[in-house]
């Protein structure tokens, strides 16, 4: 597998409260995280790295998955520890009331990808079918559509888009999605903050993952198209790419 990790602050905001990575266990599997922290001051930057950081800590520890339903266990248990360690942190520390972040998180094997979520950041699969979401935004705008009070086209204009109904880290407990998919050859994992998909087509990031480019160049090139559409957010992307010839996880 090849992986490559991007963050930037965008061209509007003066502080970067994304955080995400890509981390390597004791058997050569990877998880890859993408956190969008929210609240005042720097909350959320606290929100976001120490979720990061949790799991970058706990993963590098772990051994192997030899089931999704080990990888699936893995991530909800870890989920809802990294929830309870952020809410405890609100509680003691004033400054830090409210904060949380959203999550969207893959276990990556060379047989299967787990992927769970909260919040609006999303997971995409490139594959043979095509480009589609594989997550479901945990949001106002979206509840409104599923439930036909409007289309998808007034979404994405929507003066409550940024709404959310769920976020680690807001209450003391939490539910996250959670899907495992088979990964094969050939296939592309696109994580990302809102700062991607709010500023990016589905169209332009399938045009730009077709592109016969190394992957730290094709997300530089999503980051680049974010930025020229206004950037008024911070971007995080997280690409991961299976093949096999390159002999396990770079």
């Amino acid at each position: 597998m090849e992986s490559v990790f991007r963050t930037d602050r965008g061209k509007v905001r003066q502080l970067n409260e994304d955080s995400g990575g890509i981390f390597t266990n004791q058997e050569g599997a990877q998880l890859a995280i993408v956190a969008d922290g929210m609240g005042g001051h720097k909350a959320g930057d606290i929100a976001s790295k120490m979720t990061v950081d949790f799991f970058k800590d706990c993963f590098e520890r772990v051994g192997n998955f030899s089931t999704a339903e080990e990888a699936e266990e893995w991530l909800l248990e870890h989920i809802s520890k990294a929830n309870k360690l952020l809410f405890q942190h609100s509680q003691e520390n004033p400054e830090c009331e409210g904060m949380g972040t959203t999550l969207v998180a893959g276990i990556c094997t060379d047989r299967f990808v787990t992927v769970a979520n909260i919040g609006d950041s999303r997971c995409y699969l490139f594959n043979e079918s095509g480009f589609h979401q594989l997550t479901e935004d945990h949001s106002l705008v979206n509840e409104l559509v599923k439930t036909g009070q409007i289309s998808k086209e007034d979404a994405e204009n929507h003066p409550r888009k940024n709404v959310l109904l769920k976020a680690l880290g807001t209450e003391p407990n939490i539910s996250a999605d959670i899907r495992t998919i088979i990964f094969e050859e050939g296939d592309r994992l696109l994580l990302c903050s809102d700062g991607l998909s709010n500023k990016v087509s589905v169209q332009t990031m399938e045009e730009v993952l077709e592109k016969n480019l190394p992957l730290y160049e094709k997300a530089e090139e999503l980051v680049g198209i974010a930025n020229s559409n206004g950037g008024e957010d911070n971007i995080t992307i997280v690409i991961i790419a299976f093949d096999s010839n390159k002999g396990g996880c770079d």
